[in-house]
C-alpha cells in the first residue's frame, strides 16, 4: 500500500504538547497550519516550527498570510504587508506617467511583496503560505474584499502572478485560491453555504480564467466551499467534476489540490445530508482534493481531532478511499528545496531592503 498523509492539522498552544506530538506522527497527518494564537514572539516562533521538525523531517508548515486583514503574524519585525487591492489600485493609477506606468509599478511591487512575505516566514520555519487569493473582487463579498486584487480576471492574474515570482525568488511555492471563485458570492463560507447560481461558462471566462492562465506557475490549488448548481450540486471541494474534469483535465492544473477547512459550516453539509468531519474528509479525497485541512478543534474540541484521523484510517482500510503515491509527490513538493536566509542575516540582505521600498 502506498504512503499518503493527505491531513494538515494546527496546535492550541506555543509549543507542542504530548498529545500534539502524536497526532504530528500518526501516519494520515502530512502537515501542520499555524494561527495567531501560536505566535508570541519571532524566537518562539521558530522554535515551534523546529520542534514540528523533529516529530517529522517531511511535515508541510503552513499558514495563511496574505498581507492585510489576513496576516498572522504582525510584530517582532513582520512587515505589514498591504492588501491585495492596493496593487489593483497602484496598476490602474499612472499619475501622469504615461500609459501602463501603474500596471508596470504594480507588478514590481507585488514581486516585492511576495519576496518579503516569503523570506521573512521561511526565516522562521515556515514553508508555505495560502496566497494568492484570485477571487475576482465583484463588490459583494464581505469575507473577499480587499483581499482580492482586482475585478478584471487578466490584471487579477498578472499581480498574482507576479506576487508568485517573489514567493519563488523567497524559495516558497504558492497556492492559488478560492477555485473556482468565492468573490460574486455574498454568503461567508466560514458560516453558511454559499451558491453562485452562474452558468460555467460565465464561472470559465471570468472567476476560474487565472486558474487557466496560471496553471504552469499555481504549485498549488484551494477550492471554494462554494455550490455552484448549474455545474454540480457539491461543493467545489467535493466535486470530482470541478478538480478533476474542470481544473485537472479543462484547466491543466498539475499541482496539489488542498481542502479548504473542514470543519467551515460550508462543509459540513454534502449531498443535503450533514457529515460527520470523517465523511467529509473522505469525499474531498475521492473528489481530488491531495491533502484536507481540518483547523481549530484542537482549541474546540481535541478528541474530534483524533476521531478524524482514526476515521480517515478506518475509511481507508474499508476501501472508503484510495492512497494516491501522486498525491503525496504533490505534497513533498511543495517542500521548500534549498535552505532559507536566517533572520538576521536577511535585515542586511540588499534585495530585501530593495524590496521594502517597493511595496505601497
Amino acid at each position: 500500500m502506498s504512503q499518503h498523509a493527505p491531513v494538515i492539522i494546527d496546535i492550541a498552544g506555543l509549543e507542542l504538547s504530548a498529545p500534539d506530538r502524536q497526532r504530528l506522527a500518526h501516519p494520515m497527518v502530512g502537515g501542520f497550519i499555524l494561527f495567531g494564537r501560536n505566535w508570541h514572539d519571532r524566537e518562539q516562533l521558530a522554535a515551534l516550527c523546529e520542534e514540528v521538525k523533529s516529530v517529522r523531517q517531511d511535515l508541510l508548515i503552513c499558514v495563511d498570510h496574505e498581507g492585510g486583514r489576513v496576516q498572522r503574524f504582525r510584530s517582532g519585525g513582520f512587515t505589514h504587508l498591504p492588501p491585495m487591492r492596493a496593487f489593483g489600485e497602484m496598476w490602474m493609477n499612472d499619475r501622469g506617467r504615461g500609459e501602463g506606468a501603474g500596471a508596470m509599478a504594480a507588478t514590481n511591487a507585488a514581486s516585492a511583496a511576495g519576496y518579503v512575505l516569503g523570506a521573512e516566514l521561511r526565516a522562521c520555519g515556515v514553508d508555505l503560505s495560502f496566497t494568492p487569493v484570485l477571487d475576482l473582487d465583484w463588490g459583494e463579498s464581505g469575507v473577499i474584499g480587499d483581499r482580492s486584487f482586482h475585478r478584471d480576471p487578466r490584471v487579477a492574474t498578472l499581480l498574482a502572478k507576479s506576487l508568485m515570482h517573489g514567493l519563488l525568488r523567497a524559495g516558497m511555492g504558492n497556492c492559488g485560491k478560492h477555485f473556482p471563485g468565492h468573490g460574486f458570492v455574498k454568503a461567508d463560507s466560514h458560516t453558511d453555504i454559499p451558491v453562485d447560481g452562474r452558468s460555467l461558462k460565465a464561472i470559465l471566462t471570468q472567476d476560474a480564467a487565472p486558474y487557466e492562465w496560471l496553471n504552469t506557475a499555481l504549485t498549488s490549488v484551494m477550492p471554494a466551499h462554494v455550490v455552484y448548481p448549474k455545474v454540480d450540486a457539491r461543493p467545489a471541494g467535493f466535486s470530482s467534476r470541478w478538480l478533476n474534469d474542470i481544473l485537472r483535465g479543462q484547466l491543466h492544473f498539475g499541482g496539489a489540490i488542498f481542502s479548504d477547512d473542514l470543519s467551515m459550516a460550508g462543509a459540513r453539509v454534502i449531498d443535503g445530508r450533514e457529515v460527520s468531519h470523517t465523511e467529509a474528509g473522505v469525499a474531498a479525497l475521492t473528489a481530488g482534493c491531495d491533502m484536507v485541512l481540518l483547523c481549530n478543534q484542537s482549541v474546540q474540541d481535541p478528541p474530534a481531532l483524533d476521531q478524524f484521523l482514526d476515521g480517515l484510517a478506518e475509511a481507508q482500510l474499508k476501501g472508503g478511499w484510495q492512497p494516491s503515491e501522486a498525491s503525496e509527490q504533490r505534497r513533498l513538493a511543495l517542500l521548500p528545496h534549498a535552505p532559507a536566509l536566517p533572520w538576521d542575516a536577511l535585515m542586511a540582505h540588499p534585495d530585501y531592503i530593495h524590496a521594502l521600498g517597493l511595496l505601497p
